[in-house]
């Protein structure tokens, strides 16, 4: 594994500031704890309270509806009672007359009658019916009328049950002027059981209501009555607020039917609308019942508002409490962003620093390997343009041997290539791809790249973009994800390469908005940890055995994607695999000549073409080489090791029928500064130019002139001289 040097002290020293601890969480929680103890403890005892206090309300407005049951209930029986007695004394005065003698003694039986109602004020009026219903005496008129009763309910009441002693009827009217009224009806039997009529008693409403009402002066919302058992309202005070005729007390009829003596309901009232709490006495033995009943919701109210009171006052402290916490969380907010800001601000001071060292020590390490890369290349250009002239010469006995070191420097080729696509200074050979059918062509080596134990999978659609890349660089990259794939699946697994279009409106990171062809390229391997995925792409670092791997992989995959115009992504868990996504911008249209260096290829030469040459190189052995190889081919050389010599040469008045200049010389005009001038001075003069790297490159395509990759192959160079000699002919 590569290990980075420890910075200088002065570069460390910033990293090595403490950024003040501040455990604002911490003090955030002890002032919420503060809220919610503020909070929760008045309430459990506000509940607490409200509760029994809910509780004690209602049973004592049950115990206060209760005495005026039992107040009401003693007056009702009191009335009954006398009225009874009374009664009675009438059936004795009448003894066992039959309709015929109550007439004849009309007169006395009416004065004593009519005494009646005098002495009692509950009384309204009594009457006597005979056996066919007909009215014989009253106390309110005197002779009668003929009225009678027919087969009203009490006369039938009298001729069928002889259990009950008197029978009580529902409201009515008399004759009186505003006299409401209930009657007592009592029946007359002979000794051998047969009824000879009723004594009907009317008792006064008005009487009851007054009482009732002097009852719940005191609370008006409680309300009092009289009732049938039946249900049947006799008196309601106060009266229903929709004044509607009487009618049955459904649920006092329930109540009775389960406790006829009496009992505490809490209940719907059908004469209110409202939920009431209702108690219910019978008057003595008589079927008749009182009630006192008073709505929940102003017991609720009553309570609400005598506990509010107290919560209030409980809530006052804590309200203060409330609004000291909430400023206090309020400032610490505002602490905690600023805190934040500088800690951001200082974070980015350190990360910028951070970045300008790496930055500082990529570009020296780029440069390095630049340089290494470009004296590699020549001297891979020394031994292809010798291997070349062997081959040309039959190898005289040594072809094994060239064969050999023609293989070994294809390998170094590629790694000088690596070294250059990783410095972000690899020439260039861009074309427009159409990537689904170009992964279809390089799946049988990618496949190979894989092994035998993974299985490569493509899922490219068949929409999928082209893109604008140089598929030489494309192929390293998949073979270098590959490689990367098969390590990290030792026991077998899949490699797949899904391909997507992706349009993106804003700037994400390093990408600019536009249209690009995503190619991810996944493994189900054993993943990568966090701190080892953030600097994959790294050059020279690798996690691999020294003798296992360059550490140059996937810096080069990240050049390549960002000298085609995109970026390159990881995603990696441990144990869960890992996924890069190239990110390539989309191609349209036809490749442009200008952007991509141009290795000229013409069929094999049929004839000699010879011309002169002006080879401008730096290097003594490269510049040998290629005048060796130039003079097979039947052209003269001259060589110049600068720039500057080489327009000396052009100044004095000597032509040549093509100027080979490499681009990196020393002195004060390279390669492209001669092909400029060139250019300019002598617009027909053929020149091209030889690099190892891509520096200055933008200049080398104004220039307009052809451009050779070092190292590159003698057929190259073939057709390019074949093309110029062409052209001078």
């Amino acid at each position: 594994m590569f290990t980075k040097p420890e910075p200088p002290a002065s570069e460390s020293s910033a990293l090595d500031i403490p950024v003040p601890p501040r455990d604002f969480g911490s003090t955030r929680r002890m002032l919420i704890a503060a809220v919610v103890a503020s909070i929760v403890t008045p309430l459990l005892f506000l509940t607490a309270y409200g509760y029994f206090g809910y509780q004690t309300r209602m049973s004592d407005s049950s115990e206060g509806i209760d005495r005026l049951t039992k107040v009401a209930e003693e007056q009702a029986a009191k009335v009954l009672d006398v009225t009874q007695e009374m009664s009675l004394r009438v059936l004795a005065l009448l003894a066992e007359d039959d309709d015929a003698q109550i007439r004849a003694r009309q007169l006395p039986i009416h004065n004593f009658l009519a005494d009646i109602p005098r002495r009692l004020p509950s009384v309204a009026s009594v009457a006597i019916f005979g056996r066919n219903g007909n009215l014989l005496a009253s106390s309110s008129a005197f002779p009668v009328g003929l009225q009678s009763i027919g087969d009203r309910a009490a006369l039938s009441f009298a001729r069928r049950d002889r259990e009950t002693p008197e029978h009580i009827s529902r409201p009515e009217q008399i004759s009186e002027p505003g006299a409401d009224v209930f009657n007592v009806t009592l029946p007359r039997y002979d000794s051998s059981g047969r009824v000879l009529g009723v004594l009907v008693v009317s008792l006064r409403r008005g009487y009851f209501e007054s009482f009732y009402r002097r009852l719940t002066t005191h609370d008006r919302a409680v309300t009092v009555g009289l009732f049938r058992s039946d249900g049947t309202t006799l008196i309601r005070t106060p009266e229903p607020s929709a004044r509607r005729a009487p009618t049955n007390n459904q649920p006092l009829t329930e109540a009775i039917h389960v406790n006829a003596q009496g009992g505490r309901l809490k209940v719907f009232s059908t004469l209110d609308g409202v939920e009431k709490l209702l108690v219910y006495r019978q008057v003595g033995s008589y079927p008749l019942y009182v009630t006192a009943g008073i709505p929940v919701s102003t017991v609720i109210y009553r309570w609400l508002r005598h506990d509010g009171l107290i919560a209030i006052a409980t809530l006052v402290p804590c309200v203060g409490i409330w609004i000291l916490v909430l400023f206090s969380l309020s400032r610490l907010k505002r602490e905690r962003t600023a805190w934040e800001r500088w800690k951001a601000e200082f974070g980015m001071r350190v990360s910028a620093e951070t970045t300008s060292r790496q930055m500082r020590r990529m570009g020296a390490l780029g440069n390095l390997v630049a340089n290494v890369a470009h004296d590699f290349n020549n001297l891979l250009m020394v031994v292809k343009a010798n291997m070349e002239l062997a081959r040309r010469k039959n190898f005289n006995g040594l072809e094994k041997e060239v064969v050999a070191v023609e293989r070994a420097s294809a390998t170094a080729e590629i790694l000088a290539r690596r070294l250059l696509s990783v410095a972000r200074k690899q020439p260039l050979h861009e074309e427009l791809i159409d990537v689904r059918k170009w992964l279809e062509q390089e799946a049988s080596l990618i496949q190979m790249s894989l092994g035998d134990r993974v299985r490569l999978r493509i899922a490219s659609p068949a929409e999928v973009w082209s893109t604008k890349a140089d598929p030489t660089e494309l192929q390293s990259a998949l073979i270098n994800l590959a490689v990367n794939a098969k390590d990290a699946m030792p026991n077998g697994g899949e490699f797949l390469i899904r391909c997507e279009n992706v349009v993106l409106d804003t700037a994400r990171g390093s990408l600019k908005p536009g249209e690009y062809v995503v190619v991810a390229c996944s493994d189900s391997g054993v993943g990568m940890p966090p701190a080892v995925a953030q600097r994959a792409f790294e050059p020279l670092f690798t996690t691999k055995a020294a003798s296992a791997g360059t550490g140059l992989g996937l810096a080069q995959v990240m050049a390549m994607c960002e000298q085609a115009g995109g970026t390159s992504r990881i995603e990696s868990a441990e144990g869960e695999g890992t996924t890069v996504s190239l990110f390539l911008p989309r191609g349209l249209g036809e490749a442009d000549a200008q952007v991509t260096v141009v290795s000229v290829q013409t069929p094999a030469v049929t004839e000699s073409i010879r011309g002169s040459v002006l080879l401008v190189e730096d290097n003594e052995e490269v510049a040998a080489g290629l005048s060796a190889v130039l003079e097979v081919f039947g052209w003269q050389s001259r060589h110049e090791l600068t720039g500057d010599a080489a327009l000396s040469v052009l100044d004095d008045g000597e032509t040549f029928d093509l100027i080979l200049s490499d681009i990196q010389m020393p002195g004060i005009n390279n390669g492209i500064d001669v092909a400029e001038k060139v250019r300019r001075r002598w617009p027909t003069q053929a020149i091209a130019l030889m690099t190892g790297y891509a520096d200055e490159f933008e200049r080398a395509k104004k220039a307009g002139v052809t451009i050779l990759s070092k190292p590159f192959n003698i057929d190259d160079l073939q057709a390019l001289l074949h093309g110029v000699g062409s052209a001078t002919r």
